[in-house]
């Protein structure tokens, strides 16, 4: 925390005596009292959020004897000043607590004898951070952010875990046109969800990100991005590396009735970085498409990480559970890398039903090796949501995955209840 502290109060200064220099000439002066005035009125005219979410979860996993039951509530408290001379200031608070079974491996309570629920108690600052938009077309931000790139394939906040994975940085976001948006940013520290008592829950680095999104086309958005990554831990040393891809997405009316098709494409390569004592290039691909109309949704797709020199395609910065199945067995790529074929349905029931607003999910994958042929399992994944009014919600989730040659047969339920004020 103090490491982070002096980071961000660095980077802050910097920002601050930079937009400072750069504000108008015809700007007023503030008096004493004027100023103080101000940032009071900044500081009452904010904004707060209050959220909670209680969760379950039931893990059944193959090799272990007992079942891992995670019964948790997260308390989240933010806060955002209003604007001052272009400043404003966020702070937001996480506590995660046990409210009720605790049998579960939450990786830093030292209980080994039952399966992982990366859920441990915790409280922190889980965003601190100060944002300047004093420059036309510009947004500059420094502290600890909860930042989210594109779909979250290689940068996210994991924010389906009770704890977010947030990064210590400094970035700007300029939109010179109103269909052009390009982002840069320096991350020194990620903090991820498995909290500070973790020995791996900071990792230290050097990493650099861009980010391109231009949405002038009928068709849809075109994205280019690139992510460097240099972790200074020597354990994870073969985590660092350079990924630069490009990304098309987007939906087009057809027909009568509202129906929409659905397509993404996608495709990016990774190569050793800095201290990675591997040496490999390796490829990543995604396609999928799909139709939507009265309230159901279908989806083919798929997703290929691939392998060289016995090294992999990684995204360590991810939100991976949004990814290759529900129930984490393939948040590290394996040494032959990964194909995922699957196949989405969903449906939104409508009209004048008691489940009005209920929302079902259902995907199926089919998971085997890039490279040397191997079927590693399949994965089926069922979800049901629902939101009540304008502030609660409610969620029962489930996934099945029955290993072939990779990992073990693993059943996880979950049930949640959520709310936003």
């Amino acid at each position: 925390m103090r490491l982070f502290l002096m980071s961000s109060l660095a980077s802050l200064t910097v920002l601050s005596l930079g937009a400072v220099q750069a504000a108008p000439t015809n700007q007023p002066d503030y008096e004493q009292d004027g100023a103080l005035s101000s940032i009071a009125e900044a500081i009452m005219g904010g904004k707060a959020n209050l959220t909670f979410r209680y969760r379950f979860e039931n893990v059944d996993q193959v090799g272990f004897a007992n079942d891992a039951n995670a019964s948790t509530l997260r308390t989240r408290l933010k806060y955002t000043t209003g604007d001052f001379n272009g400043f404003t200031a966020t702070v937001e608070f996480d506590n995660v607590t046990q409210v009720g079974a605790d049998e579960y491996n939450s990786t830093v309570n030292g209980a080994t004898s039952f399966p992982v629920v990366a859920d441990p108690e915790i409280t922190e600052v889980n965003q601190a951070y100060l944002a300047y938009k004093g420059f036309e077309n510009v947004v500059l931000m420094a502290g600890r952010v909860a930042l989210n790139f594109n779909n979250q394939r290689f940068v996210g906040t994991v924010g389906w875990r009770q704890n977010d994975q947030t990064w210590d940085m400094a970035g700007a976001v300029v939109t010179p046109t109103k269909d052009l948006k390009l982002t840069y940013g320096y991350v020194w520290n990620v903090n991820r969800i498995f909290g500070d008592d973790h020995p791996f829950g900071d990792l230290k680095t050097n990493t650099h990100i861009f980010n391109a999104e231009y949405e002038g086309f009928d068709w849809g958005k075109l994205t280019a991005y690139g992510l460097a990554i240099d972790l200074k831990d020597a354990p994870v040393f073969g985590l660092s590396s350079q990924t630069w891809g490009v990304r098309f997405e987007g939906k087009r009316a057809f027909g009568e009735g509202g129906a929409k098709l659905l397509y993404e494409a996608e495709v990016a390569t990774q190569s050793d970085y800095q201290d990675n004592p591997n040496s490999y290039r390796a490829g990543y691909y995604h396609l999928s498409g799909g139709v939507s109309a009265h309230g159901w949704t279908g989806k083919i797709g798929f997703e290929s990480l691939g392998s060289d020199n016995g090294v992999s395609f990684q995204t360590p910065l991810a939100t991976l559970h949004k990814f290759n199945g529900w129930a984490d067995k393939f948040l590290t790529t394996p040494v032959g890398g990964l194909d995922d074929v699957y196949v989405l349905a969903s449906y939104k029931v409508g009209g004048e039903s008691p489940l009005k607003g209920v929302k079902f999910d259902a995907v199926y994958h089919d998971f085997s090796a890039q490279s040397g042929g191997l079927d590693y399992g399949t994965e089926l994944d069922l979800q049901a949501t629902k939101k009540f009014g304008e502030h609660y919600y409610a969620g029962l989730k489930y996934a099945d995955y029955n290993a072939d040659s990779f990992a073990t047969d693993t059943k996880k339920i979950w049930f949640t209840l959520g709310a936003n004020f």
